[in-house]
């Protein structure tokens, strides 16, 4: 943890500072929880009555508000708050253990300069390894399998053969890179393995969340595009192809052979039907099912997922279908009661 001014800090995410631009900063916080000697930030403006009660030394923010603390006004508030917080705090450090004697390494593998290695790793023939990798006990890479520099492999997730990652990935605990995919043949009521030949490509700055499915394909590579940050317990099917810079929050399903757009953001347990394609910038809400081609920037929610506007008003009007449905038992009746006189 270090100190720093709010000038220092404001220099630092290219922001402005408003009030004492002396304060000493030590530490970062969240808007309720925050006290003296900590910096926060405010990018909803439907929370900004709270900055005005905050006990923050300093709030980061888009416009200047009322507030007791020192400002720093920055064009995108969040984002200057993840770099103060790498400033001060720094991401995780990774304990130097050079490699590891219980690890189980081929002697045609190759470690870049400065990977680290940790007991119970297992490393196959021919896998090539960056610089700068760090391997937590009980990781598992296959064999032909190439990493590029930096990355970093956290207990017992594991990386099947053939795969090929980039720089800078992440594969948090437990998951799976590169099993088979879920392809059967059924032939007279019994299902029959499909052999999956292809890969799975993880693109530069990729990260995978703990638990997480990433299939392999069964004839083309499974691809997750440069940047994107894939949840927990995230399954991705056989042969799909996840664009650049996509965020799928955890509990996601992507079945196979989907073609999914750049900069989409898909909510907790939603699907993806296969062999379809979703368009660049779209946001599928959370637990929506989505069974149709998606065209560029739309919203989807619910299940099947339509357009987002229509969902909404859609689901508003669902506490109110029973007292609904008696209104429309009521005309019914009093319709069938007018026909009976008009029969008369």
């Amino acid at each position: 943890m270090q100190m720093k001014t709010v000038k220092e800090l404001a220099d630092h995410v290219g922001g402005r500072v408003v009030g004492d631009a002396a304060v000493a900063i030590t530490a970062a916080s969240t808007l309720d929880k925050a006290g003296p000697g900590q910096i926060t930030f405010l990018s909803n403006p439907k929370y900004a009555s709270r900055v005005e009660a905050t006990q923050a030394a300093a709030v980061l923010v888009a416009t200047p508000v009322k507030t007791s603390a020192v400002q720093i006004v920055a064009e995108d508030p969040y984002y200057a708050f993840m770099q103060v917080v790498v400033l001060l705090h720094g991401h995780r450090e990774h304990p130097a253990v050079g490699v590891s004697a219980k690890a189980e390494i081929a002697a045609s593998a190759r470690l870049g300069e400065g990977t680290q290695v940790g007991a119970f790793v297992s490393i196959g023939e021919n896998v090539v390894v960056g610089a700068n990798c760090y391997f937590y006990p009980g990781v598992f890479v296959g064999p032909n399998v190439e990493i590029g520099d930096g990355c970093i492999f956290y207990p017992n997730a594991a990386i099947y053969d053939g795969c090929r990652i980039g720089d800078r990935v992440i594969v948090q605990s437990n998951a799976s890179v590169g099993q088979d995919g879920f392809g059967f043949a059924t032939h007279k009521g019994e299902h029959h393995k499909i052999p999956q030949i292809g890969r799975v490509v993880l693109e530069d700055d990729v990260e995978i969340g703990a638990g997480s499915a990433i299939e392999r394909g069964t004839l083309d590579d499974t691809v997750i595009g440069k940047g994107s940050k894939i949840g927990d317990a995230v399954a991705v099917g056989h042969g799909a192809k996840i664009g650049p810079h996509c965020l799928l929050v955890p509990q996601v399903g992507i079945a196979g052979s989907v073609i999914l757009g750049h900069h989409c953001v898909l909510g907790g347990q939603a699907g993806v039907v296969g062999h379809i394609r979703i368009g660049n910038m779209v946001r599928i809400a959370a637990q929506a099912g989505v069974i149709n081609d998606v065209p560029d920037g739309a919203m989807l929610a619910g299940a099947p997922a339509v357009d987002g506007s229509k969902a909404k008003r859609a689901y508003s009007l669902i506490e109110y279908l029973p007292e609904m449905k008696k209104k429309i038992k009521a005309l019914e009746r009093k319709v069938e009661k007018l026909g009976d006189r008009d029969a008369t």
